[in-house]
């Protein structure tokens, strides 16, 4: 399928007034979803929020069967979040650590999900242990078959990192957790909406993820998958009287799906903006919006290469639209408030957010620029450009 590069601009309003690449923070949100979410916010105000939401119900119903769709699982294996962050730790809370218990993680772990390995660690006895790379920066699976015991009750990994270009292997790692019974959680932030997911491909037990990044999708959005056979053994560590009803006066029964996972009150707007994002990039197709990605990456670290003092730090061979970059003498901070004025969009990614990989690599803060399908080649020479004269002066 090849993408209609023309026509996902003009459905992209903020191609007008930016260049934006920084898609791995937030993607430019297409029209559909602002209409979506503007016009059922106009219905909240002109019939009521509760009016709104019975008006809009098969239409939020319909979410779950977007999401499933798009990770190739069940409706019933779904449960909408405020965020990824929310998700992730719904699915991690609910598992049961003890004294002596390993949670396995790579060594390019978000920092958000390691402390809270720590904080489980702190609290339980568990114990945290980092998977180490192997000769190309990626996590290898030959030494995480080695370390699992039956002392390892879960391995939990980011698919693709925040900074690196990395993408870790994730299938080969479901392999490996379900041939010895481990339980395993994927942080699928900035894969899904880059490339195509499949969790039953992948293996895992949970998975989680946000709608903000390159799914397009309105910030305050996120999803979890649980693996229906698993669902019985999880009890999530906050519940409300919609994940769990009131049943008699000392007794509440869990719902028996994913939902258990999600309270009453909730930004139904923001969810209809989900499901339209979620419905375009089905429309657009995973695989070729994963082939340009690479392509404009491919094109952008061709670039920067070229350019004195430019040096990249990307992990891996199958790099992700993911790139990591440093400018000699040059402050990162002042670069990207630089191009902001220029209203050239980038982000940049401190040491501590990961933490392991920045102390073996001795990464200082980094710039990243995160290219997406609907971005040019003339872009990407702009972007170039505007790098070259940052050297110069």
């Amino acid at each position: 399928m090849s993408i209609d590069v023309d026509r996902l601009r003009a459905d992209t309003p903020g191609v007008m007034h930016c260049l934006h690449f920084n898609n791995a923070g937030a993607g430019l949100m297409p029209a559909p979803v602002l209409d979506a979410m503007t016009s059922h916010l106009r219905r909240e105000a002109e019939i009521g929020g509760y009016e709104a939401g019975f008006e809009a119900s098969a239409a939020l119903d319909a979410v779950y069967d977007s999401v499933a769709a798009l990770i190739g699982a069940r409706r019933d294996e779904i449960a909408l979040t405020e965020n990824a962050t929310v998700a992730w730790q719904m699915a991690f809370y609910s598992l049961r650590f003890e004294q002596g218990d390993r949670i396995l993680t790579a060594q390019a772990e978000y920092a958000a999900n390691f402390v809270a390995f720590l904080h489980m660690a702190r609290r339980t006895g568990a114990v945290v242990e980092v998977v180490p790379n192997n000769e190309d920066g990626v996590l290898d699976t030959d030494a995480l078959e080695t370390m699992i015991d039956e002392r390892v009750k879960l391995i939990a990994i980011t698919w693709v990192p925040t900074n690196g270009g990395l993408v870790n292997p994730v299938a080969e790692v479901g392999r490996i957790a379900r041939s010895r019974g481990v339980r395993y959680l994927v942080d699928a932030c900035q894969a899904v909406g880059q490339m195509p997911v499949d969790v039953i491909e992948i293996g895992c037990d949970m998975l989680s993820a946000t709608g903000r990044k390159f799914l397009r999708g309105p910030r305050g959005t996120g999803f979890l998958y649980v693996r229906r056979q698993i669902l019985g053994e999880l009890h999530p560590p906050v519940i409300d009287h919609f994940a769990a009803p009131w049943i008699e006066p000392q007794r509440y029964d869990l719902r028996d799906d994913a939902r258990r996972f999600e309270t009453w009150e909730n930004n139904y707007a923001a969810r209809l903006g989900l499901k339209v994002a979620v419905d375009y990039a089905m429309a657009v197709g995973l695989d070729a919006i994963r082939a340009r990605c690479l392509a404009l990456s491919a094109e952008l670290r061709a670039a920067l290469t070229a350019i004195p003092g430019v040096r990249l730090h990307d992990l891996g061979t199958d790099l992700a639209a993911i790139v990591s970059f440093t400018i000699d003498n040059r402050d990162p901070l002042a670069v990207n408030r630089r191009l902001f004025e220029a209203r050239i969009n980038v982000t940049t990614s401190r040491p501590a957010v990961t933490l392991l990989d920045s102390l073996a690599r001795e990464l200082p803060t980094l710039l990243r620029a995160s290219p997406h399908y609907y971005n040019t080649s003339t872009e990407v020479e702009a972007f170039a450009k505007a790098i070259r004269q940052i050297t110069s002066d």
